[in-house]
């Protein structure tokens, strides 16, 4: 296991060091053509302000008041996943829909000037305001509470998306999203992450757009009660009669995968990191392994990379603000590469960022991104 002192720094800072340029690296810059689809990645959910207090040494106790050290305030729920994707250097559309108040606003500007995600599909509704989340930071977990009024009837969730390389899709149980299979007609490769079933059936005949997805990357408690089996490893493979990929997330082990139409498999362990807060780290493994899956490498590599950016994403607060830009992978890895004592056979299985990070670091880091309050007035 590679041991990493290079740590995202922590703490509320300015906005402004995030922008739609942050990429720097085209992950797919070797596969682009001019008939290719607009957009690389295509998603729909429902946007969250997430408010997220850390630095509390244990759960708040019924009757006292807590003091947090450190706030932050970001765009969440599926805005974590769109952030991540489009931080990784890939065209990303969102349809969902904002409230009206300032929230919404500040969502809204956040991820369409601040990070450069497409939100032509996207709305805001009059009079709906948007749900929130407070989540609170501590001993590596987190508590979360939330509040919103049911959506609009017509929030976006089109069933004739627009064409993309790719789609993300979280399925829920007993429940279709026709749009999953107009995107799968077209030829977009959907990837599906799932929830928890709150129903207790752990029934995979009520996932019925499995059908449609090319991969499926549910965490190890998840994969083995929908297949009634006792190690996820065994679990992955159970899943491959239902879709053509599985990947396992494994937690501190790190991750698992199976590919049914080629035979391979493949395991990484995770690297160590003090997490700060692990809001958004599932959403950044998936868009890590989506990237590295549209850009055509091996899946030990996938796996590896999409570990990495989860690990990057601990160390921040916030779910979407936290997602690693290619400055800060640049950065771990010049970083793990000069410290002493590293395992050769660890470090080789990072080599591949060699030929993907910038050559220099173009400007400071960590980017610290989270901040304070929803947004300072301009001054006069």
């Amino acid at each position: 296991m590679i041991a990493s002192s290079a740590s995202v720094g922590k703490g509320p800072s300015h906005l402004g060091a995030t922008g739609p340029c942050q990429a720097q690296v085209d992950p797919l810059a070797a596969l682009r053509t001019p008939d290719d689809p607009p957009w690389d990645v295509y998603l729909t959910g429902t946007v969250f302000l997430d408010i997220i207090f850390t630095g509390l040494d244990s759960a708040p106790v019924r009757g006292t008041e807590s003091w947090a050290r450190g706030m932050g305030s970001s765009p969440g729920g599926v805005a974590n996943m769109a952030t991540a994707l489009a931080r990784l250097g890939l065209r990303t559309s969102l349809a969902a829909a904002f409230g009206s108040d300032h929230y919404g606003e500040y969502c809204w500007d956040a991820l369409a000037q601040g990070e450069g995600i497409d939100l032509s599909p996207s709305r805001t509704v009059a009079g709906w305001h948007s749900p929130v989340t407070v989540s609170m930071a501590y001993e590596g977990e987190r508590t979360m509470v939330s509040h919103g009024h049911e959506p609009p009837p017509e929030e976006p969730a089109p069933d004739c998306p627009p064409r993309a390389r790719a789609a993300v899709a979280s399925l829920v149980p007993g429940k279709r999203a026709p749009w999953i299979a107009q995107a799968a007609s077209k030829g977009t490769r959907v990837f599906a992450d799932v929830g928890w079933d709150d129903t207790g059936a752990w029934d995979l005949a009520g996932l019925a757009d499995l059908e449609h997805c090319e991969a499926f990357l549910p965490n190890a408690e998840e994969a083995m009660r929908y297949t009634r089996t006792s190690c996820p490893r065994e679990a992955a493979h159970a899943l491959l009669d239902h879709v053509p990929l599985a990947v396992v997330t494994l937690g501190a082990e790190g991750a698992y995968a199976a590919d049914r139409r080629t035979g391979e498999s493949a395991e990484v362990p995770a690297i160590a990191v003090e997490a700060l807060d692990p809001t958004g780290a599932g959403d950044v493994f998936v868009a890590g392994f989506v990237t590295g899956t549209l850009a055509g490498w091996p899946l030990a590599d996938r796996l590896a990379f999409a570990g990495l950016t989860a690990a990057l994403s601990v160390q921040e607060f916030g779910g979407s603000l936290s997602a690693p830009g290619w400055s800060e992978i640049g950065a771990w890895w010049r970083k793990v590469q000069s410290l002493p004592g590293q395992d050769p056979a660890a470090l080789r299985r990072y080599g591949f960022l060699a030929e993907l990070v910038p050559a220099e670091q173009a400007r400071p880091w960590p980017l610290r991104r989270a901040v304070p309050t929803i947004g300072f007035r301009r001054s006069a």
